[in-house]
């Protein structure tokens, strides 16, 4: 299966250069967040395919106006051609905005969907807007990764973990690493991955 995924910077050639051959086998998008809706919707009109995503730290407008044709997936296993996506959108806190958790909570958050996730037997691939603790996180408080992924991680060992938040020309150049059976991705702008 083909995937797009994209985050944080909505990519020009995307967006104005639409290439319907370079996409046109994408099975699913899957955003890792703070990107506009509108492209969202653009991916939607354009990429035949369900579009999943997660709140990224500065998607407060999704409150009000969630971008159409779109599936949220924070909070959520979903299983899609019999792959087990979990969703956990946000950023660790730094200035209370919308969509940011201390550690402590997004703990709860994971905690919550214990049952979910034992009747599914796990997931395939975890899917957050924020990296982990020590996994192409940043230094400063804003862009901290989450301990408690490492610890999700390390318990159900998913194939894949995207995520965004951690801009690339931040100077994290590694966009593809493992971290044991696990192949994490930077989603930042786009990236196809076939899995």
């Amino acid at each position: 299966m083909k995937v797009l995924l994209v985050s944080d910077v909505e990519d020009d050639y995307i967006w104005e250069h639409f290439d319907h051959e370079r996409f046109k086998d994408i099975e699913i998008v899957i955003s890792c967040g703070d990107l506009k809706a509108d492209y969202l919707e653009f991916l939607a009109d354009m990429i035949k395919a369900p579009i999943f995503y997660v709140n990224g730290n500065h998607d407060g407008s999704f409150l009000e106006k969630p971008p159409g044709g779109c599936i949220p997936i924070d909070d959520k296993v979903i299983v899609y051609k019999n792959i087990r996506i979990l969703g956990l959108g946000g950023s660790i806190a730094y200035n209370k905005g919308p969509f940011q958790y201390t550690e402590r909570a997004m703990q709860k958050r994971i905690s919550k969907l214990k049952m979910c996730l034992w009747r599914k037997k796990g997931f395939d691939i975890l899917v957050t807007h924020s990296p982990a603790k020590g996994m192409g996180d940043g230094e400063d408080p804003c862009h901290t990764g989450f301990e408690t992924f490492i610890n999700i991680i390390d318990k159900y060992s998913p194939k894949y973990f995207f995520y965004g938040h951690q801009h690339l020309d931040y100077g994290k150049k590694d966009r593809v690493r493992r971290y044991n059976n696990t192949t994490v991705i930077n989603a930042f702008r786009y990236h196809i991955i076939e899995i």
